[in-house]
Parts: structure tokens; C-alpha cells; sequence
């Protein structure tokens, strides 16, 4: 839930960041947000070890916004009336809307939702206004303009919620002014500037696969320094028939990238025999790549930097934190070797997946390396 909220709010225009909850009021203030929103959880407010909210965070002068479990720690820090309810509210539910206020304008007095809670509201905290209720939920909508902080039981970053985009757009450009302008073509013009102040007139070598990702890195990367750039593609045998050949035929034929081809398939291959764990064999295969990239850049001189096509998916899922899953690792998350010798260089670190393809159409990427399937 919470990473679809941050795709919702980058899919109206305004980029987003994910952070857990215990990282602390100062590190969200050092980001300098335009608004904060807390999301929802499967805890009890009142269980042993659940997220706790710092009441502080409401005091950063931006304006915040809590849906679901966000919501029920906003009420029950200022004061407003949080209990388990004898029936719990799941799935499709009937929004009653009282009145619209700033955060539900536009949408009609009768709509649906989806809702996915046991806890309720059952009173807003002192000064704030009641704005809607649900089948089960006495106070499914709240808000207090004048603080500047807004609650909502209901879903809105799912398609349950034929209104949730709304209420979004709402929050992001009434409540915080966001101007919605983050797009495709604004990534890449911040990451060119970004790479060239990074390398300078040093050299990089880019690990090419031949999937998306690393194929948009390589082409963002080459738009910034040229011919300081030097592609490796691996074959490690673990690919579709004549996937290879396509990849240095793109690269090498059509975009002229420097690109050394390297066949480490058997190489590959002896490491992972009688390996069946899908995580140890995804380390060996995130290590081997290191190892062959580190001898490809010892022939290349001044080659300092390593490209990356990690993502911002990529980050969360290999989660790492407290109360964060790790939902699958990835090699270029924390998997990397220690004595790696290269300064990163990943300039879609902060793009989901539909982004970056996003993004490679813009480059120019042709729409058969643009939608190619991730590799089995």
C-alpha cells in the first residue's frame, strides 16, 4: 500500500519519497517536504511495538495527511477517539460525505471506497471538522485547515476508490501548492547535469544486461559524458536464445556506445551448480558480475565509476530496515561486494519500473527494448 501511494503521488505530476516511520522528524524536515503523508499499516494503534507517531512531524509548518492506520495515530495524538470496533471494515464500503472541506472537494455526497481496517474513529480530535462517515466508520474524513493536517480511513491510492485520485490531487496541489510538474523528460535533465558534475572528465563502465533498466542507465549516462562511458555486456548464459546478439546489435551498431562483449556463460554456470536457493544464487551471480566488470575496467584506464540500473523498487524490496520487508534481494541493494572498487553510479535510483521505461522512450530506447519482460 504504501509504495502504490508513492506511485500515485508521482503519477499526478509530483515526485515522492519512501521512508520508514522511525526515521525521525529531522531527517524528514532535512528533505525539505511540501507535504508529508502517513500511510496505513496492518497494526493496532494501541499494540505493543506498533509504528508510533512523533508528534512532532505535525509541527514541521507542510501539511500532512494520514490514511488508514496514519489516520487513527493523528487522531489519537491530538486527542480525538480510537477503538477496536466490534466489525472490522474490509473492502467495499459507502462514503457518506458531510461536507467536502479542501481535502473531498470535487467529488458527489454519495460515492464509494475501500476500506481495510479493525480499529475506527469514532471522534476527530478537538477543532478538526468531520467531513464523512462510512458503513462502519463514524469518521471516515477529517481535517483542521488551520493546523493543516488531514485524516482518511478510506483507501484512495487503489482503483477501489473511484474518487482516491482525486482526493490526492486535492492534497497535493490545494493543500501543498505542488506545482506537479516531475516528469520523464524533467529526470533526465536533472540526471545528465547530475552525472557530468559526478564523473567530470573521468571514465565509467556500465554493467549492460540488455534489460531495461541497465539499457536506460547506459543510454542516460552516455547522453552526459559520451565516449567517457564504456559499456560491458556480460553473457552469462542465463538469457533468452539470441538475446545477446541483439543487445550488442543495439548498442555497439546503432547507438555507437563503446561496448565490450564478454562470455563468462561457463563461468556463470560453475558457480551456481548445486545451488538451488533463489537468494544465494542471486548474491553469486551479483558478485560474479562485479568480479568480471572489475576485470573488463582494469584494461580500461581511468575507469572509476560503476553504473547501475538500480531502482527505486529495487530499494524497498530488498528492504533491509526496521519493520520493512525484504520482499526478494537485489545484487546492486546492499549485496554488493565490500571491497568494490568503483564510485556507483545509478541515475534511476529514484524511478519504479513504469518510469524508467518512461523515461527510455524518451531517450529514444526502441519500444522492443523499452517493453521487453524482465529475464526468467
Amino acid at each position: 500500500y504504501s509504495q502504490l501511494i508513492a506511485r500515485r503521488v508521482r503519477e499526478c505530476g509530483v515526485f515522492s519519497e519512501l521512508m520508514p516511520y522511525h526515521v525521525g522528524v529531522a531527517e524528514v524536515a532535512r528533505r525539505r517536504p511540501r507535504g508529508v503523508i502517513l500511510s496505513g499499516g496492518p497494526a493496532s494503534v494501541y499494540a505493543d511495538g506498533a509504528p508510533a507517531l512523533d508528534p512532532e512531524l505535525l509541527e514541521l509548518g507542510v501539511p500532512v495527511l494520514g490514511i488508514c492506520y496514519g489516520m487513527q495515530l493523528i487522531a489519537r495524538a491530538l486527542g480525538g477517539k480510537v477503538q477496536g470496533a466490534e466489525v472490522g471494515e474490509f473492502g467495499r464500503s459507502q462514503l457518506t460525505v458531510r461536507e467536502t472541506g479542501r481535502l473531498l472537494a470535487g467529488t458527489p455526497p454519495e460515492q464509494t471506497c475501500w476500506m481495510s481496517h479493525r480499529d475506527t474513529v469514532f471522534a476527530a480530535p478537538p477543532g478538526f471538522r468531520e467531513l464523512a462517515s462510512s458503513t462502519a466508520s463514524p469518521v471516515a474524513a477529517f481535517e483542521s485547515e488551520q493546523r493543516g493536517v488531514y485524516g482518511i480511513q478510506f483507501h484512495p491510492e487503489v482503483v477501489h476508490t473511484p474518487y482516491g485520485q482525486q482526493v490526492l490531487e486535492n492534497f497535493l496541489s490545494d493543500v501543498c501548492g505542488c506545482a506537479r510538474d516531475w516528469s520523464a523528460t524533467s529526470v533526465i535533465e536533472d540526471q545528465v547535469a547530475r552525472i557530468r558534475a559526478q564523473v567530470g572528465d573521468g571514465h565509467a563502465i556500465c554493467g549492460l544486461s540488455g534489460g531495461v533498466d541497465s539499457s536506460v542507465a547506459a543510454l542516460l549516462v552516455h547522453r552526459a559524458i559520451g565516449e567517457q562511458l564504456t559499456c560491458v555486456f556480460v553473457d552469462h548464459g542465463l538469457m533468452r536464445k539470441n538475446e545477446g546478439e541483439q543487445v550488442v546489435a543495439a548498442f555497439r551498431d546503432h547507438y555507437k556506445v563503446p561496448l565490450v562483449a564478454v562470455d563468462a556463460s561457463d563461468r556463470f554456470l560453475d558457480k551456481l551448480q548445486g545451488v538451488s536457493d533463489p537468494e544465494t544464487k542471486r548474491k553469486i551471480i551479483g558478485a560474479e558480475f562485479i568480479r568480471v566488470f572489475e576485470e573488463e575496467a582494469a584494461k580500461l584506464e581511468g575507469a572509476r565509476y560503476l553504473v547501475q540500473g538500480t531502482l527505486y523498487s529495487d530499494v524497498i524490496e530488498s528492504g533491509g530496515g526496521t519493520g520493512a520487508a525484504t520482499i526478494k534481494s537485489h545484487h546492486n541493494v546492499g549485496g554488493l561486494p565490500e571491497d568494490l572498487e568503483f564510485e556507483l553510479v545509478e541515475p534511476l535510483r529514484a524511478l519504479f519500473k513504469d518510469e524508467v521505461r518512461a523515461v527510455g522512450a524518451e531517450l529514444g530506447l526502441p519500444e522492443r527494448l523499452v517493453w521487453r519482460q524482465p529475464f526468467p
